[in-house]
């Protein structure tokens, strides 16, 4: 009896210890320094570039489009489900929403920002070295530096705002501040401010996807930091690289058309 027991006990511990998962640990980058390598092509999967919130399905913009360009429904990507607005940011957020034809800056080709870059419908790649990350983003050939050495302050705004990095065991910590005020989180209006500043954190998960967090900080925006996360794929295709999106041609009539001098034929359609 007792031998059944030992028994019974060492195949439980066993069927335990076969069903703990271990965690992943990614590939290191062949440059000594024993980092973890993220270098690859990656694309989100989610409908976040259109509303960052839970959202339904809807008719897009112009009906004479039909089904082609309506909004695909989303479980969303904030976490808590959504974001804690003041109320005048909110009513800002609505009116966004509304003049989002002429007023969100994808349809004009403006650099997407951060986060939008990183789950926009495009792809993007990693590169690394011990000093510098760099992405690079498909959309509107945007791109980040993220300076893992000789941090500084962002030396002026911009759309992009400026990066400083640092790991924390196998997650890449990135604090980003400087931001122009000016970029969109989604086709939904979601925005913050100038005064935003961002830390996200990318953790290998499998060899084929990474995590990815990013906690947002705006106190004239929102009434408390709030996160959002979502992974990201490593696109697997053969010969896979980013391909040109060339959008600021495709904008020019959007921002330039009504300098056309009168009786001056627009673009052919």
């Amino acid at each position: 009896m007792r031998d059944r027991v030992v028994f019974i006990a060492l195949l439980l511990a066993g069927c335990a210890i076969a069903g703990a998962q271990t965690p992943y640990r990614a590939p290191r980058i062949p440059d000594n320094t024993g980092k973890p390598n993220l270098q690859g092509v990656y694309q989100a999967i989610n409908t976040a570039n259109w509303n960052i919130e839970a959202h339904s399905t809807e008719a897009g913009p112009l009906w004479q489009l039909g089904a082609a360009y309506a909004v695909p429904g989303g479980v969303g990507i904030v976490e808590g489900g959504t974001i804690p607005y003041k109320p005048e940011a909110l009513a800002q957020r609505n009116e966004n929403y509304k003049n989002r034809l002429t007023s969100d800056p994808e349809i004009k080709c403006y650099l997407p920002g951060v986060p939008r870059g990183m789950y926009m419908p495009y792809s993007f790649q990693i590169v690394q070295n011990p000093k510098h990350i760099m992405m690079a983003f498909e959309y509107d050939n945007a791109v980040r530096t993220i300076y893992m050495t000789d941090h500084i302050d962002a030396p002026a705004d911009s759309w992009m705002g400026w990066s400083n990095g640092k790991w924390e065991g196998d997650t890449l910590v990135i604090e980003t501040k400087g931001f122009n005020g000016n970029a969109w989180f989604d086709r939904a209006g979601n925005f913050g401010s100038d005064q935003m500043s961002i830390v996200e954190r990318i953790t290998p998960r499998s060899a084929d996807t990474l995590n990815y967090e990013a906690t947002i900080t705006d106190p004239t925006v929102y009434t408390r930091p709030w996160k959002i996360s979502f992974p990201l794929y490593k696109r697997a295709e053969k010969n896979v690289h980013l391909v040109e999106y060339r959008c600021v041609e495709y904008s020019e009539e959007v921002i330039y058309g009504h300098l056309r001098k009168p009786g001056t034929p627009g673009p052919a359609r």
